[in-house]
């Protein structure tokens, strides 16, 4: 790679940051604006919006209701995700890849085309709309993700581990628990924290099964029909500082188990 090639490499990538960071910056900048109104001049800096959010009952309750169905979705999907990749990794059986591609298959619907046959599914079976409608929902739209890193973190597993096991006496049950799935772990952290995103986050299947009781995004949704607000800078500076938080937790933690793993 020449000289030049490496100064336009550089370039386009600055560009994509600052492309990225820019929108985020004025997101947060205007969260301490003194008005009710968003845009420039700021001619004097508040902290009154992160104090209305926090007073405002309807916001806490939304984000509570919102981590509760990431929690459980995600609790559902790692569960459903790491059994179906166990299965399908390392077997060559006939159906294997209409399996795994009909498991693939909710991860590349379009949100809204899912979201209308999860509220024709629900109708069908008699679930009514609103807390558990939308676990449901989240939680086969996030198996996919689940099967693909597993997979991903299963194929890097040496097969020397399950044979010692099984030579040691081990049952397949006995050998997944102590050998497979401490192996597995920084790929489940990694999962799970994704699919809890990806839940907290989901608006489309959100507004179609939810009931009366609204979650975060489908509330700032409804924020924003009446105007744009500081508040709702205030709301998304606090989500995208916890959600920062959460991913480097995620990251020491799948570096401090990977490493753990490869000596042992």
């Amino acid at each position: 790679m020449t000289r030049n090639t490496r100064i336009l490499m550089q370039c386009i990538y600055w560009a994509f940051v600052i492309y990225l960071l820019v929108p985020l910056f004025l997101m947060m900048l205007m969260g301490f604006k003194d008005s009710k109104f968003i845009g420039f001049p700021i001619k004097s800096w508040t902290l009154d919006w992160y104090m209305t959010v926090f007073a405002d009952t309807a916001v806490l309750q939304a984000f509570a209701y919102s981590m509760v169905i990431a929690v459980v979705s995600t609790l559902i999907a790692l569960t459903m995700g790491t059994w179906i990749a166990v299965a399908l990794t390392g077997r060559s059986f006939w159906g294997r890849a209409i399996i795994l591609g009909l498991t693939l298959l909710p991860a590349i619907i379009p949100g809204v085309i899912s979201a209308i046959a999860f509220r024709i599914a629900a109708r069908v079976v008699g679930m009514e709309p609103g807390m558990w409608a939308i676990i449901w929902s989240h939680a086969i739209h996030n198996v996919p993700f689940v099967v693909l890193v597993v997979m991903a973190r299963l194929s890097t597993m040496p097969k020397s581990y399950a044979e010692a096991a099984r030579d040691l006496g081990a049952d397949p049950i006995i050998a997944f628990f102590r050998v497979s799935l401490p192996y597995l772990t920084p790929a489940m952290i990694g999962g799970g924290v994704f699919c809890m995103l990806l839940s907290f986050d989901d608006f489309v299947r959100s507004f179609f099964l939810g009931g009366y009781e609204p979650t975060l995004p489908v509330l700032i949704f409804a924020k924003l029909r009446s105007g744009m607000s500081p508040e709702i800078n205030a709301i998304s500076t606090i989500v995208l500082v916890l959600t920062a938080l959460l991913g480097l937790w995620a990251e020491r933690s799948m570096r401090g188990l990977s490493k753990r793993a490869s000596h042992d």
